[in-house]
């Protein structure tokens, strides 16, 4: 029997865990991981955040919405044999990409503004740095949450939660389903 579509298309705000849960998680289901940030990196030569600085936001998101779509492939490997795909966090901006999740079982990380900076580095003291990192962040959550709950079959709460207890509880969740 061939499985239709991936068993878990992790979403959720940068630091919610997606890169260190999907790789637990997809040896607790015995799929695949692959995770669209890595892929982008590979394709480009150089890390996401150098994409961002070097080639700007625009050319990044190019990327971002081509890697998505090909991993959310309705011919690929993950909808033919299914698998645990982490999304990166702003793919879901993409109404081409939000098209490709309906119907799949999308599982949101979620994770509060002061979880998130701790996780991603922002919370510490740091010197004045122009453009607000820290307001920007809370911005960039505010714009996304909506979209995150709308596109999610399953919310997983991560503020309190290592990566094996959340890889565990979604495990459960989705064989129980």
């Amino acid at each position: 029997m061939t499985q239709r579509g991936p068993l878990v298309v992790l979403i959720g705000p940068p630091g919610a865990g997606k890169s260190a849960v999907g790789p637990l998680l997809a040896g607790r289901l015995g799929v695949e991981f692959r995770d669209t940030d890595a892929d982008i990196g590979a394709v480009a030569g150089k890390p996401v955040s150098d994409i961002f600085i070097e080639n700007g936001e625009e050319a990044f998101r190019e990327l971002e919405r081509s890697t998505a779509a090909r991993a959310l492939d309705e011919h690929g490997p993950l909808r033919s044999q299914g698998g645990v795909l982490a999304l990166g966090s702003g793919a879901v901006l993409d109404a081409g990409i939000q098209s490709l999740l309906e119907g799949l079982p999308v599982v949101y990380l979620s994770a509060d503004f002061t979880t998130v900076a701790r996780r991603t580095g922002l919370d510490r003291p740091r010197v004045v740095v122009p453009g607000n990192p820290r307001g920007r962040l809370r911005a960039m959550l505010d714009e996304r949450v909506a979209i995150y709950q709308r596109l999610a079959a399953v919310t997983v709460p991560t503020d309190d939660l290592d990566p094996d207890e959340i890889a565990d509880q979604i495990a459960a969740e989705i064989t129980t389903a």
